[in-house]
């Protein structure tokens, strides 16, 4: 019995450092840059991850695309890129969790300071790029990641479905829809039918 106890947490403890592990940074950008689009990947920006596990600047950029590399800390592959525009929000939101407030704390407070005006939101739409899969597809020698699936959100502060003639859910897969109408958080979601 003793040996079995031992067996499963070396097996949990072995499956955690797995899913901890930082992969070196040129791996990372290269996951990171499939978030991107292809025209736009060699002057993006991109925040990733060191030794320590802190979220730091792997690569200085030249346009208007900010990019964060896959957290180790996640259950999965997930990769973002982002409208420089959007980084005063998006920074926020980081600095928030690190204070330790949940997701409707971090709703709240960036209301509140974008309300008075102490956190600006972009003042035309601003696209994030989201792909993400299994971690099964992922090959962490290369940063390819297989079978992953795209999702697009274009923040556009206090739309309603009024202003953009979007519907408020989807009625079919891959339809456009606005989340969140009328807040500063609204934006169009776009989830692609994968094949």
């Amino acid at each position: 019995m003793r040996n079995l106890i031992i067996l499963i947490f070396l097996i949990i403890s072995g499956s955690v450092y797995a899913q901890s592990e930082i992969l070196p940074a040129e791996i990372q950008i290269a996951t990171a840059m499939l978030a991107a689009p292809e025209d736009s990947r060699s002057g993006a920006m991109v925040y990733g991850y060191n030794e320590q596990g802190n979220l730091v600047v792997l690569r200085k950029g030249t346009n208007n695309l900010i990019c964060i590399a896959d957290d180790p800390e996640f259950d999965g592959i997930k990769v973002t890129c982002y409208s420089t525009k959007l980084e005063p929000f998006m920074s926020r939101g980081r600095e928030l969790s690190q204070e330790g407030k949940s997701e409707i704390e971090k709703r709240k407070i960036r209301q509140e300071e974008v309300e008075s005006g102490k956190l600006k939101m972009p003042d035309s739409p601003s696209t994030l790029y989201v792909f993400s899969g299994s971690t099964d597809n992922y090959d962490k020698t290369t940063g390819e990641l297989k079978n992953g699936k795209f999702r697009y959100v274009v923040y556009i502060p206090y739309a309603t479905a009024e202003s953009t003639g979007l519907p408020l859910k989807p009625d079919n897969p891959g339809m456009p829809w606005l989340m969140d109408p009328g807040t500063h958080r609204a934006h169009i979601m776009i989830s692609p039918v994968n094949n």
